[in-house]
């Protein structure tokens, strides 16, 4: 009974998506209304993010069982979404995913695929691992359509879907996945793994990669930091305090901004159990600032000291694991059998370690970026760079902006954004605020 007025409730309040261009001079608004549901702010957040939206503020309210949120968009340029066709998708799109989140009962981001078969990989990461995998899907007549690899804290984790060179489609013969399964196994166990590695391959259905990843890594506990490995870009500062008065745990957090940086925090609290009941979003120049009302999904705060340092040191690891780290090497050629085993090759031998990749093939065309160090995490020369694009084709390789260099971030006084004032001085240093959208 509670299930079935839960569901007249939803036909009858079905998801509002809003997108404004004139409520703000300097950025698109865009408000989604809905009844709440576990796992809302996720879908939104993730839309927003496949269309390479960048979220400059957001506020976030998902009280006594409806959802309200508010972004403020611009595109990668810091120019409004002028395009009516984007903006109809846009909406379409929201109304869409969430509409399709309220009518599961179960949890969602699968979607069925018989394109493709899908490996899923975690294990200890060394120079060259890439390299070896490829080589070894490539001798196993398995063409590589799209995947992306992570790395971080010396882990390693990787998406990839596959076809079967002879036929285009997902590789279905139960003998040669066993084949592929013990390879690879064997690839990723390596000589000194104190930890077994971690892989599936599944033809019946895929998640979102980069949600995925963010798991994968989360099980194989990345975010417990070694001590030989060291951080080289500014660390995220993230607190976690008690909101008594009103029944919440506070969740701060202060970093370096970058695409995508809202999802990888939003779907580490999601993953984790936890519900964002109100929170605030603000981007300045580089950095950025977030902070968020959560609750684990029984409805209690955040009880203990070890929970907290637990959820401080993993969104640590959310927000390191996208970082760009490395030069940035993007590749756009025809695409062909093999070719990413080829490509990985001779970063090997030139001593190049992939820290990130991302690799997707369309229309007979392959566009690949890669985040590189050198084998000790050091920049690349200039020279092996010139080097690599004789081999591989000066026009087909290109060197891409290089990270920022990053400001220390100062320590924040304890402040509350969202039930304080919200448009007095900020506690830290050199933050910039976008322009004011009132």
């Amino acid at each position: 009974m509670d299930d079935e007025f839960a569901k007249l409730i939803r036909r009858i309040n079905p998801p509002r998506v809003v997108v404004d261009n004139d409520a703000c001079e300097h950025a698109t608004v865009i408000q989604v209304d809905s009844v709440n549901r576990h796992g809302i702010l996720l879908e939104v957040v993730q839309v927003l993010a496949d269309l390479n939206l960048v979220v400059t503020k957001a506020y976030i309210s998902s009280d006594a069982g409806w959802f309200m949120d508010v972004f403020y968009v611009t595109d990668y340029e810091g120019n409004k979404i002028r395009n009516e066709r984007t903006l109809s998708y846009i909406q379409k799109t929201l109304e869409t995913k969430v509409h399709f989140l309220n009518s599961l009962r179960s949890s969602v981001g699968v979607i069925p695929s018989k394109e493709h078969t899908s490996i899923e990989l975690t294990g200890s990461d060394r120079p060259g691992l890439v390299s070896e995998v490829s080589a070894v899907l490539a001798d196993l007549g398995c063409n590589v359509v799209n995947a992306e690899i992570w790395t971080h804290n010396a882990r390693a984790a990787a998406v990839i879907y596959v076809t079967d060179q002879s036929t285009g489609h997902a590789i279905e013969d139960p003998k040669k996945l066993s084949i592929i399964k013990e390879l690879l196994f064997n690839v990723m166990k390596g000589n000194s793994d104190f930890r077994t590695p971690r892989m599936s391959i599944s033809s019946s259905g895929v998640m979102h990669r980069a949600r995925r990843l963010h798991q994968m890594l989360f099980a194989d506990r990345d975010f417990e930091r070694p001590e030989n490995v060291k951080f080289e870009s500014a660390k995220p500062h993230v607190t976690v305090q008690d909101c008594s008065d009103r029944d919440y745990t506070v969740v701060t957090i202060r970093s370096l901004d970058r695409p995508k940086l809202l999802f990888d925090t939003i779907c580490t609290l999601t993953d984790m159990e936890y519900v964002v009941f109100h929170g605030t979003v603000i981007t300045g120049r580089m950095e950025a600032y977030q902070e968020y009302y959560i609750r684990h999904v029984d409805g209690f705060p955040i009880s203990s000291e070890a929970e907290q340092q637990r959820v401080v040191e993993c969104l640590e690891a959310a927000i390191e694991r996208r970082a760009q780290e490395g030069l940035e090497l993007e590749l756009f050629t025809d695409d062909r059998f093999g070719l990413l085993s080829d490509i990985t090759r001779i970063f090997r031998e030139n001593g190049l370690c992939i820290r990130r990749a991302e690799i997707s093939t369309k229309g007979g065309k392959a566009k690949d970026t890669f985040f590189v160090t050198d084998v000790s995490g050091n920049p690349v020369d200039a020279k092996t760079v010139d080097l690599i694009q004789h081999q591989i084709g000066q026009a087909n390789l290109q060197v891409k902006g290089n990270s920022f260099l990053s400001p220390k971030l100062p320590k924040e006084t304890a402040r509350s954004f969202l039930f304080g004032n919200l448009f007095k001085g900020r506690s830290f240093q050199n933050f910039k605020l976008i322009k004011s959208c009132s």
